[in-house]
């Protein structure tokens, strides 16, 4: 092959969108070169722990992750584009990469926060002769649509929704490219970790879980047919997503927003097709309702960085907050006084997920009961949940603490929130039962 067609190659950066449809890399990636490979890199850094003393990784998000990886390398491979993949820095593989397949351009998922910040400006540094191409592809208003430049994105969430409802427009779904030729697969393979290569244990599924699911991009699309067009749930999910047992009470489609299996804009547009095939009211609105508030608290991140990790939030309140370890020890075993709350912890450590209901109700008697460091809880929801997601994990965790988005800074009453939502005390009594 001569030299400057070997230039020509173009190499896909899989980070947190872990999907080959509605992905720009993927498509500008194909549609600029001859040849294309892609990666996914099992960052070690990711499997460590942080200053709190949890993994940053656990062992539910893992799982769900290898899933996904392994669904990923088979839908890349029916467009003849391998993945190769690796449990070492991105740095180090993607500079290895470049030398060997003679990358001249890299595509890859926009990234903002500060550790993949570091990476990034670490590889450009490394890399200098090579372009670089990012996009974001995480949102549903696209950053050039919102009417607001992101130094002035509104506190209030109302605000925000209202403006982007009004002003801005979701744009159109990018369909899957055609396949490449089978030549452009390469003979070079790699294998996926499993849980015990990345330091954690293996485990088998609760029965008792809401979240049963596997990772990848067609159980996401599977989870949409399901939830939308077979049960129709969709037109009664407004009535029923403050519910607490169950598969169906909510659309459990956020793990797989939250690492890109499935985008947010795919969910709108099958939205807004049920709308058109089967019913549009309050229900379906709502979960289009809930994609913004996603996409609030990331541009909440994009406008105040890192912020959203300090102990005074984006309002750099100087609250006095406990450091009681026992306290906060109890809070994540499930041993506190309110056995609602109890009843939550105990699914999220046996499962890796919670209802909204739950988290907002665990994450409020942690900082406004027990006046404990708000953040301790959110790198626990890092460690465990499923559907980690850094910009609604942090963001919420400050709203619900005092030191972010609510204007009302509201608490919950535990108690009359468990008459509300568990009038039966059924979920309680599933989760606190010997």
């Amino acid at each position: 092959m001569p030299t400057e067609q070997k230039l020509k190659n173009g190499l896909i950066w899989y980070r947190n969108d872990l999907r080959t449809e509605d992905l720009e890399s993927v498509a500008e990636a194909n549609k600029n070169h001859e040849k294309v490979l892609a990666v996914y890199c099992f960052d070690p850094r990711h499997y460590q722990m942080t200053r709190w003393g949890f993994e940053k990784t656990g062992k539910f998000r893992a799982q769900f992750l290898l899933e996904t990886i392994s669904q990923l390398r088979q839908n890349l491979e029916k467009l003849h584009i391998s993945l190769l993949i690796y449990q070492e820095k991105p740095e180090e593989v993607l500079s290895r990469l470049v030398e060997n397949y003679d990358i001249s351009t890299i595509y890859y998922q926009k990234e903002w926060t500060s550790e993949e910040r570091e990476v990034e400006d670490t590889l450009k540094a490394k890399l200098k002769n090579v372009s670089f191409s990012s996009y974001y592809q995480q949102f549903l208003y696209h950053p050039e649509d919102i009417p607001f430049e992101i130094n002035k994105i509104p506190k209030i969430f109302t605000e925000f929704r209202k403006a982007c409802e009004k002003k801005s427009e979701v744009r159109q779904l990018i369909p899957r490219p055609d396949p490449k030729p089978a030549s452009n697969l390469l003979n070079e393979t790699t294998e996926i970790p499993d849980l015990n290569s990345l330091g954690l244990q293996n485990f088998e599924s609760d029965p008792r879980s809401a979240f049963p699911f596997k990772g990848g991009e067609n159980e996401a699309k599977k989870r949409i047919s399901d939830y939308f067009w077979q049960s129709k749930n969709l037109a009664k999910y407004k009535q029923t997503r403050n519910g607490l047992l169950g598969t169906d009470y909510s659309s459990k489609l956020s793990a797989w927003l939250a690492n890109g299996s499935i985008s947010p804009r795919q969910i709108y547009h099958e939205v807004k097709k049920f709308e058109k095939g089967e019913t549009k009211n309050q229900s379906t609105y709502w979960l289009i309702f809930e994609l913004i508030w996603r996409d609030f608290f990331k541009y909440v991140s994009l406008k105040h960085g890192n912020a959203i990790f300090r102990l005074g939030g984006i309002l750099e309140k100087d609250l006095r907050w406990n450091q009681e370890e026992e306290d906060f020890k109890r809070w994540v075993a499930g041993e506190t006084s309110e056995d609602f709350v109890n009843a939550n912890m105990k699914e999220l450590a046996a499962t890796g997920f919670m209802s909204n209901r739950g988290r907002q109700n665990v994450n409020s008697f942690l900082a406004k009961e027990l006046h404990h460091d708000w953040r301790k809880g959110a790198a626990y929801f890092e460690n465990v949940l499923i559907d980690y997601d850094v910009h609604s994990n942090w963001g919420n965790w400050m709203y619900n603490s005092g030191v972010g988005n609510d204007p009302r800074d509201r608490k919950f009453n535990i108690k009359s929130q468990a008459e509300r939502y568990d009038p039966d005390g059924e979920y309680q009594e599933l989760w606190l039962k010997n």
